[in-house]
């Protein structure tokens, strides 16, 4: 490795491995605070490894080869839904999780979600890997959220969070499906409701049924959503 391999390799590694060390002392925190079991501590300690492993393999191969100031907004965010990973899979576990501290926890970061887009802007640093990682967060995000909401609205709201998943999977057998789709104002709006939805029905305020109705027209929005996607990439797969 030259030198100025050896310096980009550095510049790409600060930023995540600060972000992994802040997601480790949230997970102390709320272990002190509301007790995580060793199921909660080794999914958080594991979701903050492999995205640390994977945001610096991507940054390597990026042009600025460094975190921006709204990439450390989406770091931020990144390491919120790793302690909502932990709460969530404790509480599976048999470690009940207090439901204010994890909705307060996923609020912040939707919210946090309206701030590294315009940081970008306003910064002029708005960029594809950027983009692609803040993306890959709010799907977590809404995986996560949906697999604690399972237990008690059932198991289709599973579609929710899996539903990203298995447009992915499904390009890999159909590349056309792999092909840029145009910015969308509603894709974004119907992207954001996704998880308002599942925050609320995660609070346990409203009871089930409502809960029930609110979820499920978020999963109809989502199928609409990406149902037009699909029918205008095969449109335009020639």
């Amino acid at each position: 490795m030259t030198i100025a391999e050896r310096g980009r390799f550095a510049a790409a590694l600060g930023g995540p491995v600060a972000g992994l060390v802040v997601q480790l002392g949230q997970l102390a925190a709320l272990s002190v605070g509301w007790g995580l079991g060793l199921a909660g501590w080794l999914a958080g300690t594991m979701y903050g490894v492999v995205s640390t492993v994977l945001l610096v393999a991507a940054l390597r191969r990026s042009p600025a080869g460094r975190l921006g100031p709204a990439d450390l907004v989406t770091l931020a965010r990144s390491t919120l839904v790793g302690s909502v990973t932990a709460l969530v899979v404790a509480d599976l576990g048999g470690v009940p999780a207090e439901r204010p501290v994890l909705v307060s926890i996923a609020t912040v970061a939707l919210l946090l979600d309206a701030v590294d887009g315009r940081v970008a802007r306003a910064t002029g640093t708005a960029s594809a890997l950027g983009a692609r990682f803040d993306m890959e967060v709010d799907a977590f995000l809404l995986a996560v959220l949906s697999v604690s909401l399972a237990p008690s609205l059932g198991a289709w709201v599973l579609a929710i969070g899996g539903m990203r998943y298995a447009f992915v999977a499904a390009g890999w057998v159909l590349p056309w499906l792999r092909a840029p789709v145009p910015p969308s104002f509603a894709r974004k709006t119907v992207a954001a409701a996704q998880g308002v939805a599942l925050v609320v029905a995660s609070a346990g305020l409203l009871g089930r049924p409502l809960e029930t109705v609110i979820v499920g027209l978020a999963l109809v929005l989502l199928v609409w959503s990406f149902g037009r996607d699909i029918v205008w990439l095969w449109r335009a797969r020639g």
